[in-house]
């Protein structure tokens, strides 16, 4: 009687044993794959605050420049002549315009899709052709906002300093508040110009670990 007890006792632990064997070896690939889900929940969550950010910027940038206008006047040869000047007048600032408007409308489609993919727990890149589209944008983008933001720093450069060997002064005195409005869109141009580079960085990675 004491064996046939002892065989199910015996029977019993060696049961328990393996079971504790399986689930150690189990334990491993999902706590892997669960650490994984993390690290790319926290890689897309801050691709979409990259989107946020540069539509927010753009916007700004965009407020700035169609706001931006005076009328003033300005001595030329002893002559009291008015002025007037308005960020339609110039083609730079209207192409920075035109330029920030295509970016905050390229900004927020890919964040309403990248949020609805975030919420349903799917991935934001969905495949390898998305990744290079995405790409190509940030980085068209990116270019097209560098152009247009040196192109009107050359205008606003030319309206503070003057023309030399010339009457014509600095038109950034009489027209303060035109130039500070100017001056602050292509500041914001420029810090979303470096939030698409970044975001192209991100893609080009995504695309090398897939």
């Amino acid at each position: 009687m004491v064996s046939e007890q002892r065989i199910p006792e015996e029977t019993l632990q060696e049961s328990k044993v393996a079971a504790l064997e399986n689930s150690g070896t189990m334990s491993g690939p999902l706590v892997g794959a669960a650490a994984g889900t993390r690290r790319r929940r926290r890689t897309e969550a801050m691709q979409l605050i990259l989107r946020v950010l540069c539509m927010c910027s753009s916007v700004v940038s965009l407020s700035f420049m169609v706001t931006a206008k005076e009328a003033s006047s300005v001595s030329i040869y002893g002559f009291l002549l008015p002025i007037h000047s308005k960020w339609s007048l110039s083609e730079s600032y209207e192409c920075l315009v035109g330029v920030s408007v295509a970016v905050v409308a390229h900004s927020l489609l890919q964040l309403l899709i990248g949020t609805s993919r975030f919420l349903r727990m799917s991935s934001v890149i969905p495949s390898r052709n998305y990744a290079w589209l995405i790409f190509a944008g940030d980085q068209a983008f990116a270019y097209a906002l560098m152009s247009a933001g040196s192109a009107s720093s050359g205008v606003t450069n030319l309206n503070r300093t003057g023309i030399r060997h010339t009457a014509l002064p600095n038109f950034c005195k009489p027209l303060q508040k035109f130039c500070d409005h100017v001056a602050i869109s292509i500041a914001f141009t420029f810090i979303s110009c470096f939030l698409l580079a970044t975001s192209a960085v991100q893609d080009v990675i995504w695309l090398s670990k897939h």
